[in-house]
């Protein structure tokens, strides 16, 4: 079991942290009324899903599973549809049935999409071809 938490957890507690590399919005009340919609979104993972990933991921680490992370590092916001997404779970999916097969043990399948969004950034823009 895992130690009691010694800081309290809110959905704005990361604001009281230390923050680098990042952008600078020209508008302020537009990112406040997005900030504002995507608080009002349900949560793309549940805490009971981040309390299992952490238990098969203690499984991995005693040699009892498999982690397979897959995913790209910086594809584009053409790049984050549903169906694309959905054609690279498949390639996930697909691996790890040949995973399982090979070495007999679970496989903690873990899609990495879109991450680059939430990287600290060197630059705040980026130009690309031309």
């Amino acid at each position: 079991m895992r130690a009691p938490e010694t800081t309290s957890w809110h959905s704005a507690s990361w604001q009281t942290r230390p923050a680098q590399q990042q952008p600078v919005y020209a508008d302020a009340r537009a990112l406040e009324r997005v900030v504002a919609h995507i608080s009002r979104l349900p949560p793309i993972v549940v805490s009971w899903e981040v309390e299992a990933l952490r238990d098969r991921l203690a499984a991995a680490q005693r040699g009892e599973a498999f982690l397979l992370q897959g995913g790209d590092c910086a594809e584009t916001f053409a790049d984050c549809e549903s169906d694309i997404i959905a054609k690279k779970l498949k390639i996930l999916l697909q691996m790890s049935l040949v995973l399982v097969h090979g070495l007999k043990k679970p496989i903690i399948r873990v899609g990495r999409m879109a991450g680059q969004y939430a990287k600290p950034r060197s630059a705040d823009t980026e130009t690309r071809a031309g």
